[in-house]
């Protein structure tokens, strides 16, 4: 269920107190919108209805539920609107992804990691401690570690965070003024009747189910740079240049130029199966990105040191 405006979800915020860092996972958050429910747990109940009582009662007891200044909810505190609880998000049953990210940079500011094929990059859906944030909160004893931009799951390759919160807004302002070079390689379908390089301009908007993307006719909101790198039998390396940042942007791209990227499950539509195979990733990868570091001014490149396989 997505929160509504009333109840929304975000980090946890140091100043407003709530509950610290728990094993690498910041506490989830809802706010408290005017109602008349008697208790906070009449609440929690009625808003989730996927988290049954008993659990609730036992986060409760366990000092797992929290308001923004610190002080724990119990199961007959009474409620009260316009607040903030913070409590931590449990999964029984987390699946194991079996592939380790490499810390390529770490330093005061920035941590660049490379990401494998299936890790997610935050917390969502069935995954919380199987995160590439949560591994590296708990690898590097950083509990403010917070991205600056993020991939797709099934997508390889470099993942940018910064140290300190504070300074995460410098960094995304070169994302969102297009001042960050990204480059991507992925094997794909080799078409001789394609002329390269070439530039896909074209309108993406949400499909149905909501996490598929389309292509519909309009102003166009998103762009990419192809070319070719090698061809090997009825399969090529393209590099891909990302102008916007729209979701699934390039294999979205690839799809309608007919070339969907090798071991896409989602473009072209097909009927995925309910279990990742480990054994047939998404060929696509986050090979290098450049910026001028808007705190020191440095110019920055960092490059994966993931490769895809084209023969």
């Amino acid at each position: 269920m997505m929160p509504g405006p009333a109840a929304r979800r975000t980090p946890a915020l140091p100043a407003c107190g709530g509950l610290p860092t728990r094993q690498g996972v910041s506490p989830s958050c809802v706010g408290l919108p005017s109602g008349h429910w008697p208790t906070f747990t009449e609440f929690l109940v009625e808003r989730f209805p996927a988290i049954g009582r008993d659990v609730w009662l036992a986060r409760m007891a366990a000092g797992l539920v929290a308001d923004e200044f610190g002080v724990p909810v119990t199961a007959q505190r009474p409620y009260r609107g316009h607040l903030r609880l913070y409590y931590y998000r449990e999964l029984p049953a987390e699946p194991r992804i079996p592939f380790e990210a490499t810390v390529l940079h770490q330093d005061a500011h920035l941590v660049v990691a490379d990401k494998p094929h299936f890790l997610p990059v935050t917390p969502s859906g069935p995954y919380l401690q199987e995160t590439l944030l949560v591994r590296l909160k708990n690898q590097l004893g950083l509990d403010d570690l917070v991205p600056v931009h993020r991939i797709d799951r099934e997508t390889a390759g470099l993942v940018l965070f910064c140290v300190n919160p504070a300074e995460r807004d410098a960094y995304q302002a070169l994302f969102r003024q297009r001042e960050v070079e990204k480059h991507y390689e992925a094997i794909a379908p080799w078409r001789p009747g394609l002329r390269f390089p070439l530039a896909r301009k074209t309108r993406i908007v949400q499909d149905e189910p909501f996490f598929r993307q389309l292509e519909v006719p309009g102003a166009p909101n998103s762009e990419t740079h192809i070319d070719v790198l090698e061809v090997l039998g009825g399969r090529a390396r393209y590099a891909l240049s990302p102008v916007t940042g729209k979701k699934h942007q390039l294999r979205v791209h690839m799809n309608a130029l007919g070339l969907p990227i090798l071991n896409d499950r989602m473009y072209p539509p097909t009927h995925p199966t309910p279990h990742d195979d480990f054994a047939r990733p998404l060929q696509l990868l986050a090979r290098a990105i450049a910026f001028a570091d808007p705190l020191t001014g440095q110019a920055r490149r960092f490059d994966s040191r993931l490769r895809l396989q084209l023969g």
